[in-house]
């Protein structure tokens, strides 16, 4: 599923008030953390992921490796903040329609 730039900005504004619920360090993307990591979307559907210790380009590899790993699509990145979301089956977050 691909999000349309209309549907990014209200997830953007849905996200703003958020806090980061996983909290990525310098060992980068372990099992673990991709379990914790599903497991919030599938609770949350839209989770703000803090990715500390890492340089630009391990970040933009990490935040790749989330979304493929995870079925999930980044909605924003702003410094060490990455923004995700993934879509439940009961619906939780109505986007607008593209």
């Amino acid at each position: 599923m691909s999000l349309t730039s209309k549907q990014k900005r209200h997830l953007r504004a849905l996200a703003h008030t958020l806090k980061p619920v996983v909290m990525v360090g310098n060992a980068g993307i372990t099992d673990g953390v991709i379990s914790e990591i599903d497991g919030r979307l599938l609770h949350h559907e839209l989770i703000k992921i803090r990715l500390g210790g890492m340089t630009r380009d391990d970040r933009a590899a990490a935040i790749d490796a989330i979304c493929r790993k995870t079925h999930s699509e980044l909605v924003n990145n702003i410094g060490h903040i990455g923004v995700f979301y993934r879509a439940s089956q009961q619906k939780l977050i109505v986007l607008p329609k593209a």
